[in-house]
């Protein structure tokens, strides 16, 4: 019978490799699934604009389909420029936030578990990608007195 002990130095690496496998398929399984929903969005409108022309309605009576799904979220439709400027200053001040949070989490952690090694190392990656979201808010920021234009209907 092979028995081994795990002890840190085998630890390590594969804390440091699982991070971003993690990290990268959580992306991509987000991604898959925002467009997913998106495109099913679009598909029930269609339906239901089949639907109302074919019970006799005037098409040009009909609200037009949410083609703007495409590119925004669906929570954004009824929001003017100022308003999706603010949220999306906001997503990337939290995401920032707390991926820099999880970098130095990940450093103070292997530095407590690897005593002598440079593991800590590890989570100036992390860090780094929510200073650049910090810095990114930073610049995409709505300017302004503070507040939303005034309405123009």
């Amino acid at each position: 019978m092979f028995v081994t002990s795990w002890g840190v130095g085998e630890f390590v690496p594969i804390v440091a490799l699982a991070i971003p496998i993690v990290a990268i398929v959580g992306g991509i399984t987000a991604g898959i699934i925002r467009t997913l929903g998106r495109q099913r969005l679009i598909e029930l409108a269609q339906r239901e604009r089949i639907a109302a022309i074919e019970r006799g309605l005037d098409p040009q009576k009909l609200a037009p389909l949410p083609v703007t799904a495409l590119d925004d979220e669906p929570e954004t439709w009824h929001m003017n420029a100022y308003e999706r400027d603010r949220r999306r200053f906001q997503g990337l001040m939290i995401g920032g936030v707390v991926t820099t949070a999880a970098g130095l989490g990940i450093m103070a952690f292997l530095s407590v578990l690897a005593n002598n090694e440079n593991a800590w190392a590890v989570g100036i990656v992390p860090a780094a990608v929510g200073v650049a979201m910090l810095l990114s808010a930073f610049l995409v920021r709505p300017r302004g007195n503070g507040g939303p234009p005034p309405p123009t209907s």
